[in-house]
């Protein structure tokens, strides 16, 4: 009864290490931007960063999940898992949209590099003049789309962002 077990362990170590290994697994906990390239959906995200200036700056993760070690890995073990299953499903969008929490997380990490700006924005007469008086009801990304990214309408990629696409 034992033997059966064990083996079965034993076969899906064998198993785990391998797709580990064949995957690269490893470098996806990494902070490497090519790492986020290795899927072609991604090639324009990444040369509009390449070509941008937080390229000397700023890497993927340093946007796009949160900087506490445990929520940054949750995030990661997350998007990994879907974009895993949308490429196992075929199901891959034609162009990419941020969901609300990865929003979320972009704005609170441009606020955390950049705070000393955004508190002199928002104890200044040009936050009501710009945000029509409210306070604090947009993202910093869309006034400053290109700035990561660089300008939109410079890939070769066929899918480009505009009102017309949402």
């Amino acid at each position: 009864m034992k033997l059966p077990v064990i083996l079965g362990l034993v076969i899906i170590a064998i198993v785990l290490l391998t797709g580990i290994y064949v995957t690269d697994f490893t470098a996806y906990l990494g902070d490497n931007p090519s790492t986020c390239n290795n899927c072609h959906v991604m090639d324009a995200a990444y040369e509009g960063w390449f070509h941008a200036g937080h390229k000397n700056w700023a890497t993927c993760n340093d946007c796009h999940t949160p900087h506490a070690l445990i929520p940054k890995y949750i995030v990661k073990a997350q998007s990994g898992y879907h974009h895993v299953s949308a490429f196992l499903l075929g199901d891959i969008p034609d162009a990419i949209r941020a969901k609300d929490s990865s929003r979320q997380i972009v704005q609170e990490n441009c606020v955390r590099c950049h705070e000393t700006t955004v508190m002199n924005i928002m104890d200044s007469s040009m936050m009501a003049q710009y945000a029509g008086g409210t306070d604090n009801d947009r993202y910093c990304f869309e006034c400053h789309r290109s700035v990561a990214h660089g300008d939109r309408g410079i890939s070769l990629l066929p899918y480009q962002h505009s009102e017309e696409s949402q």
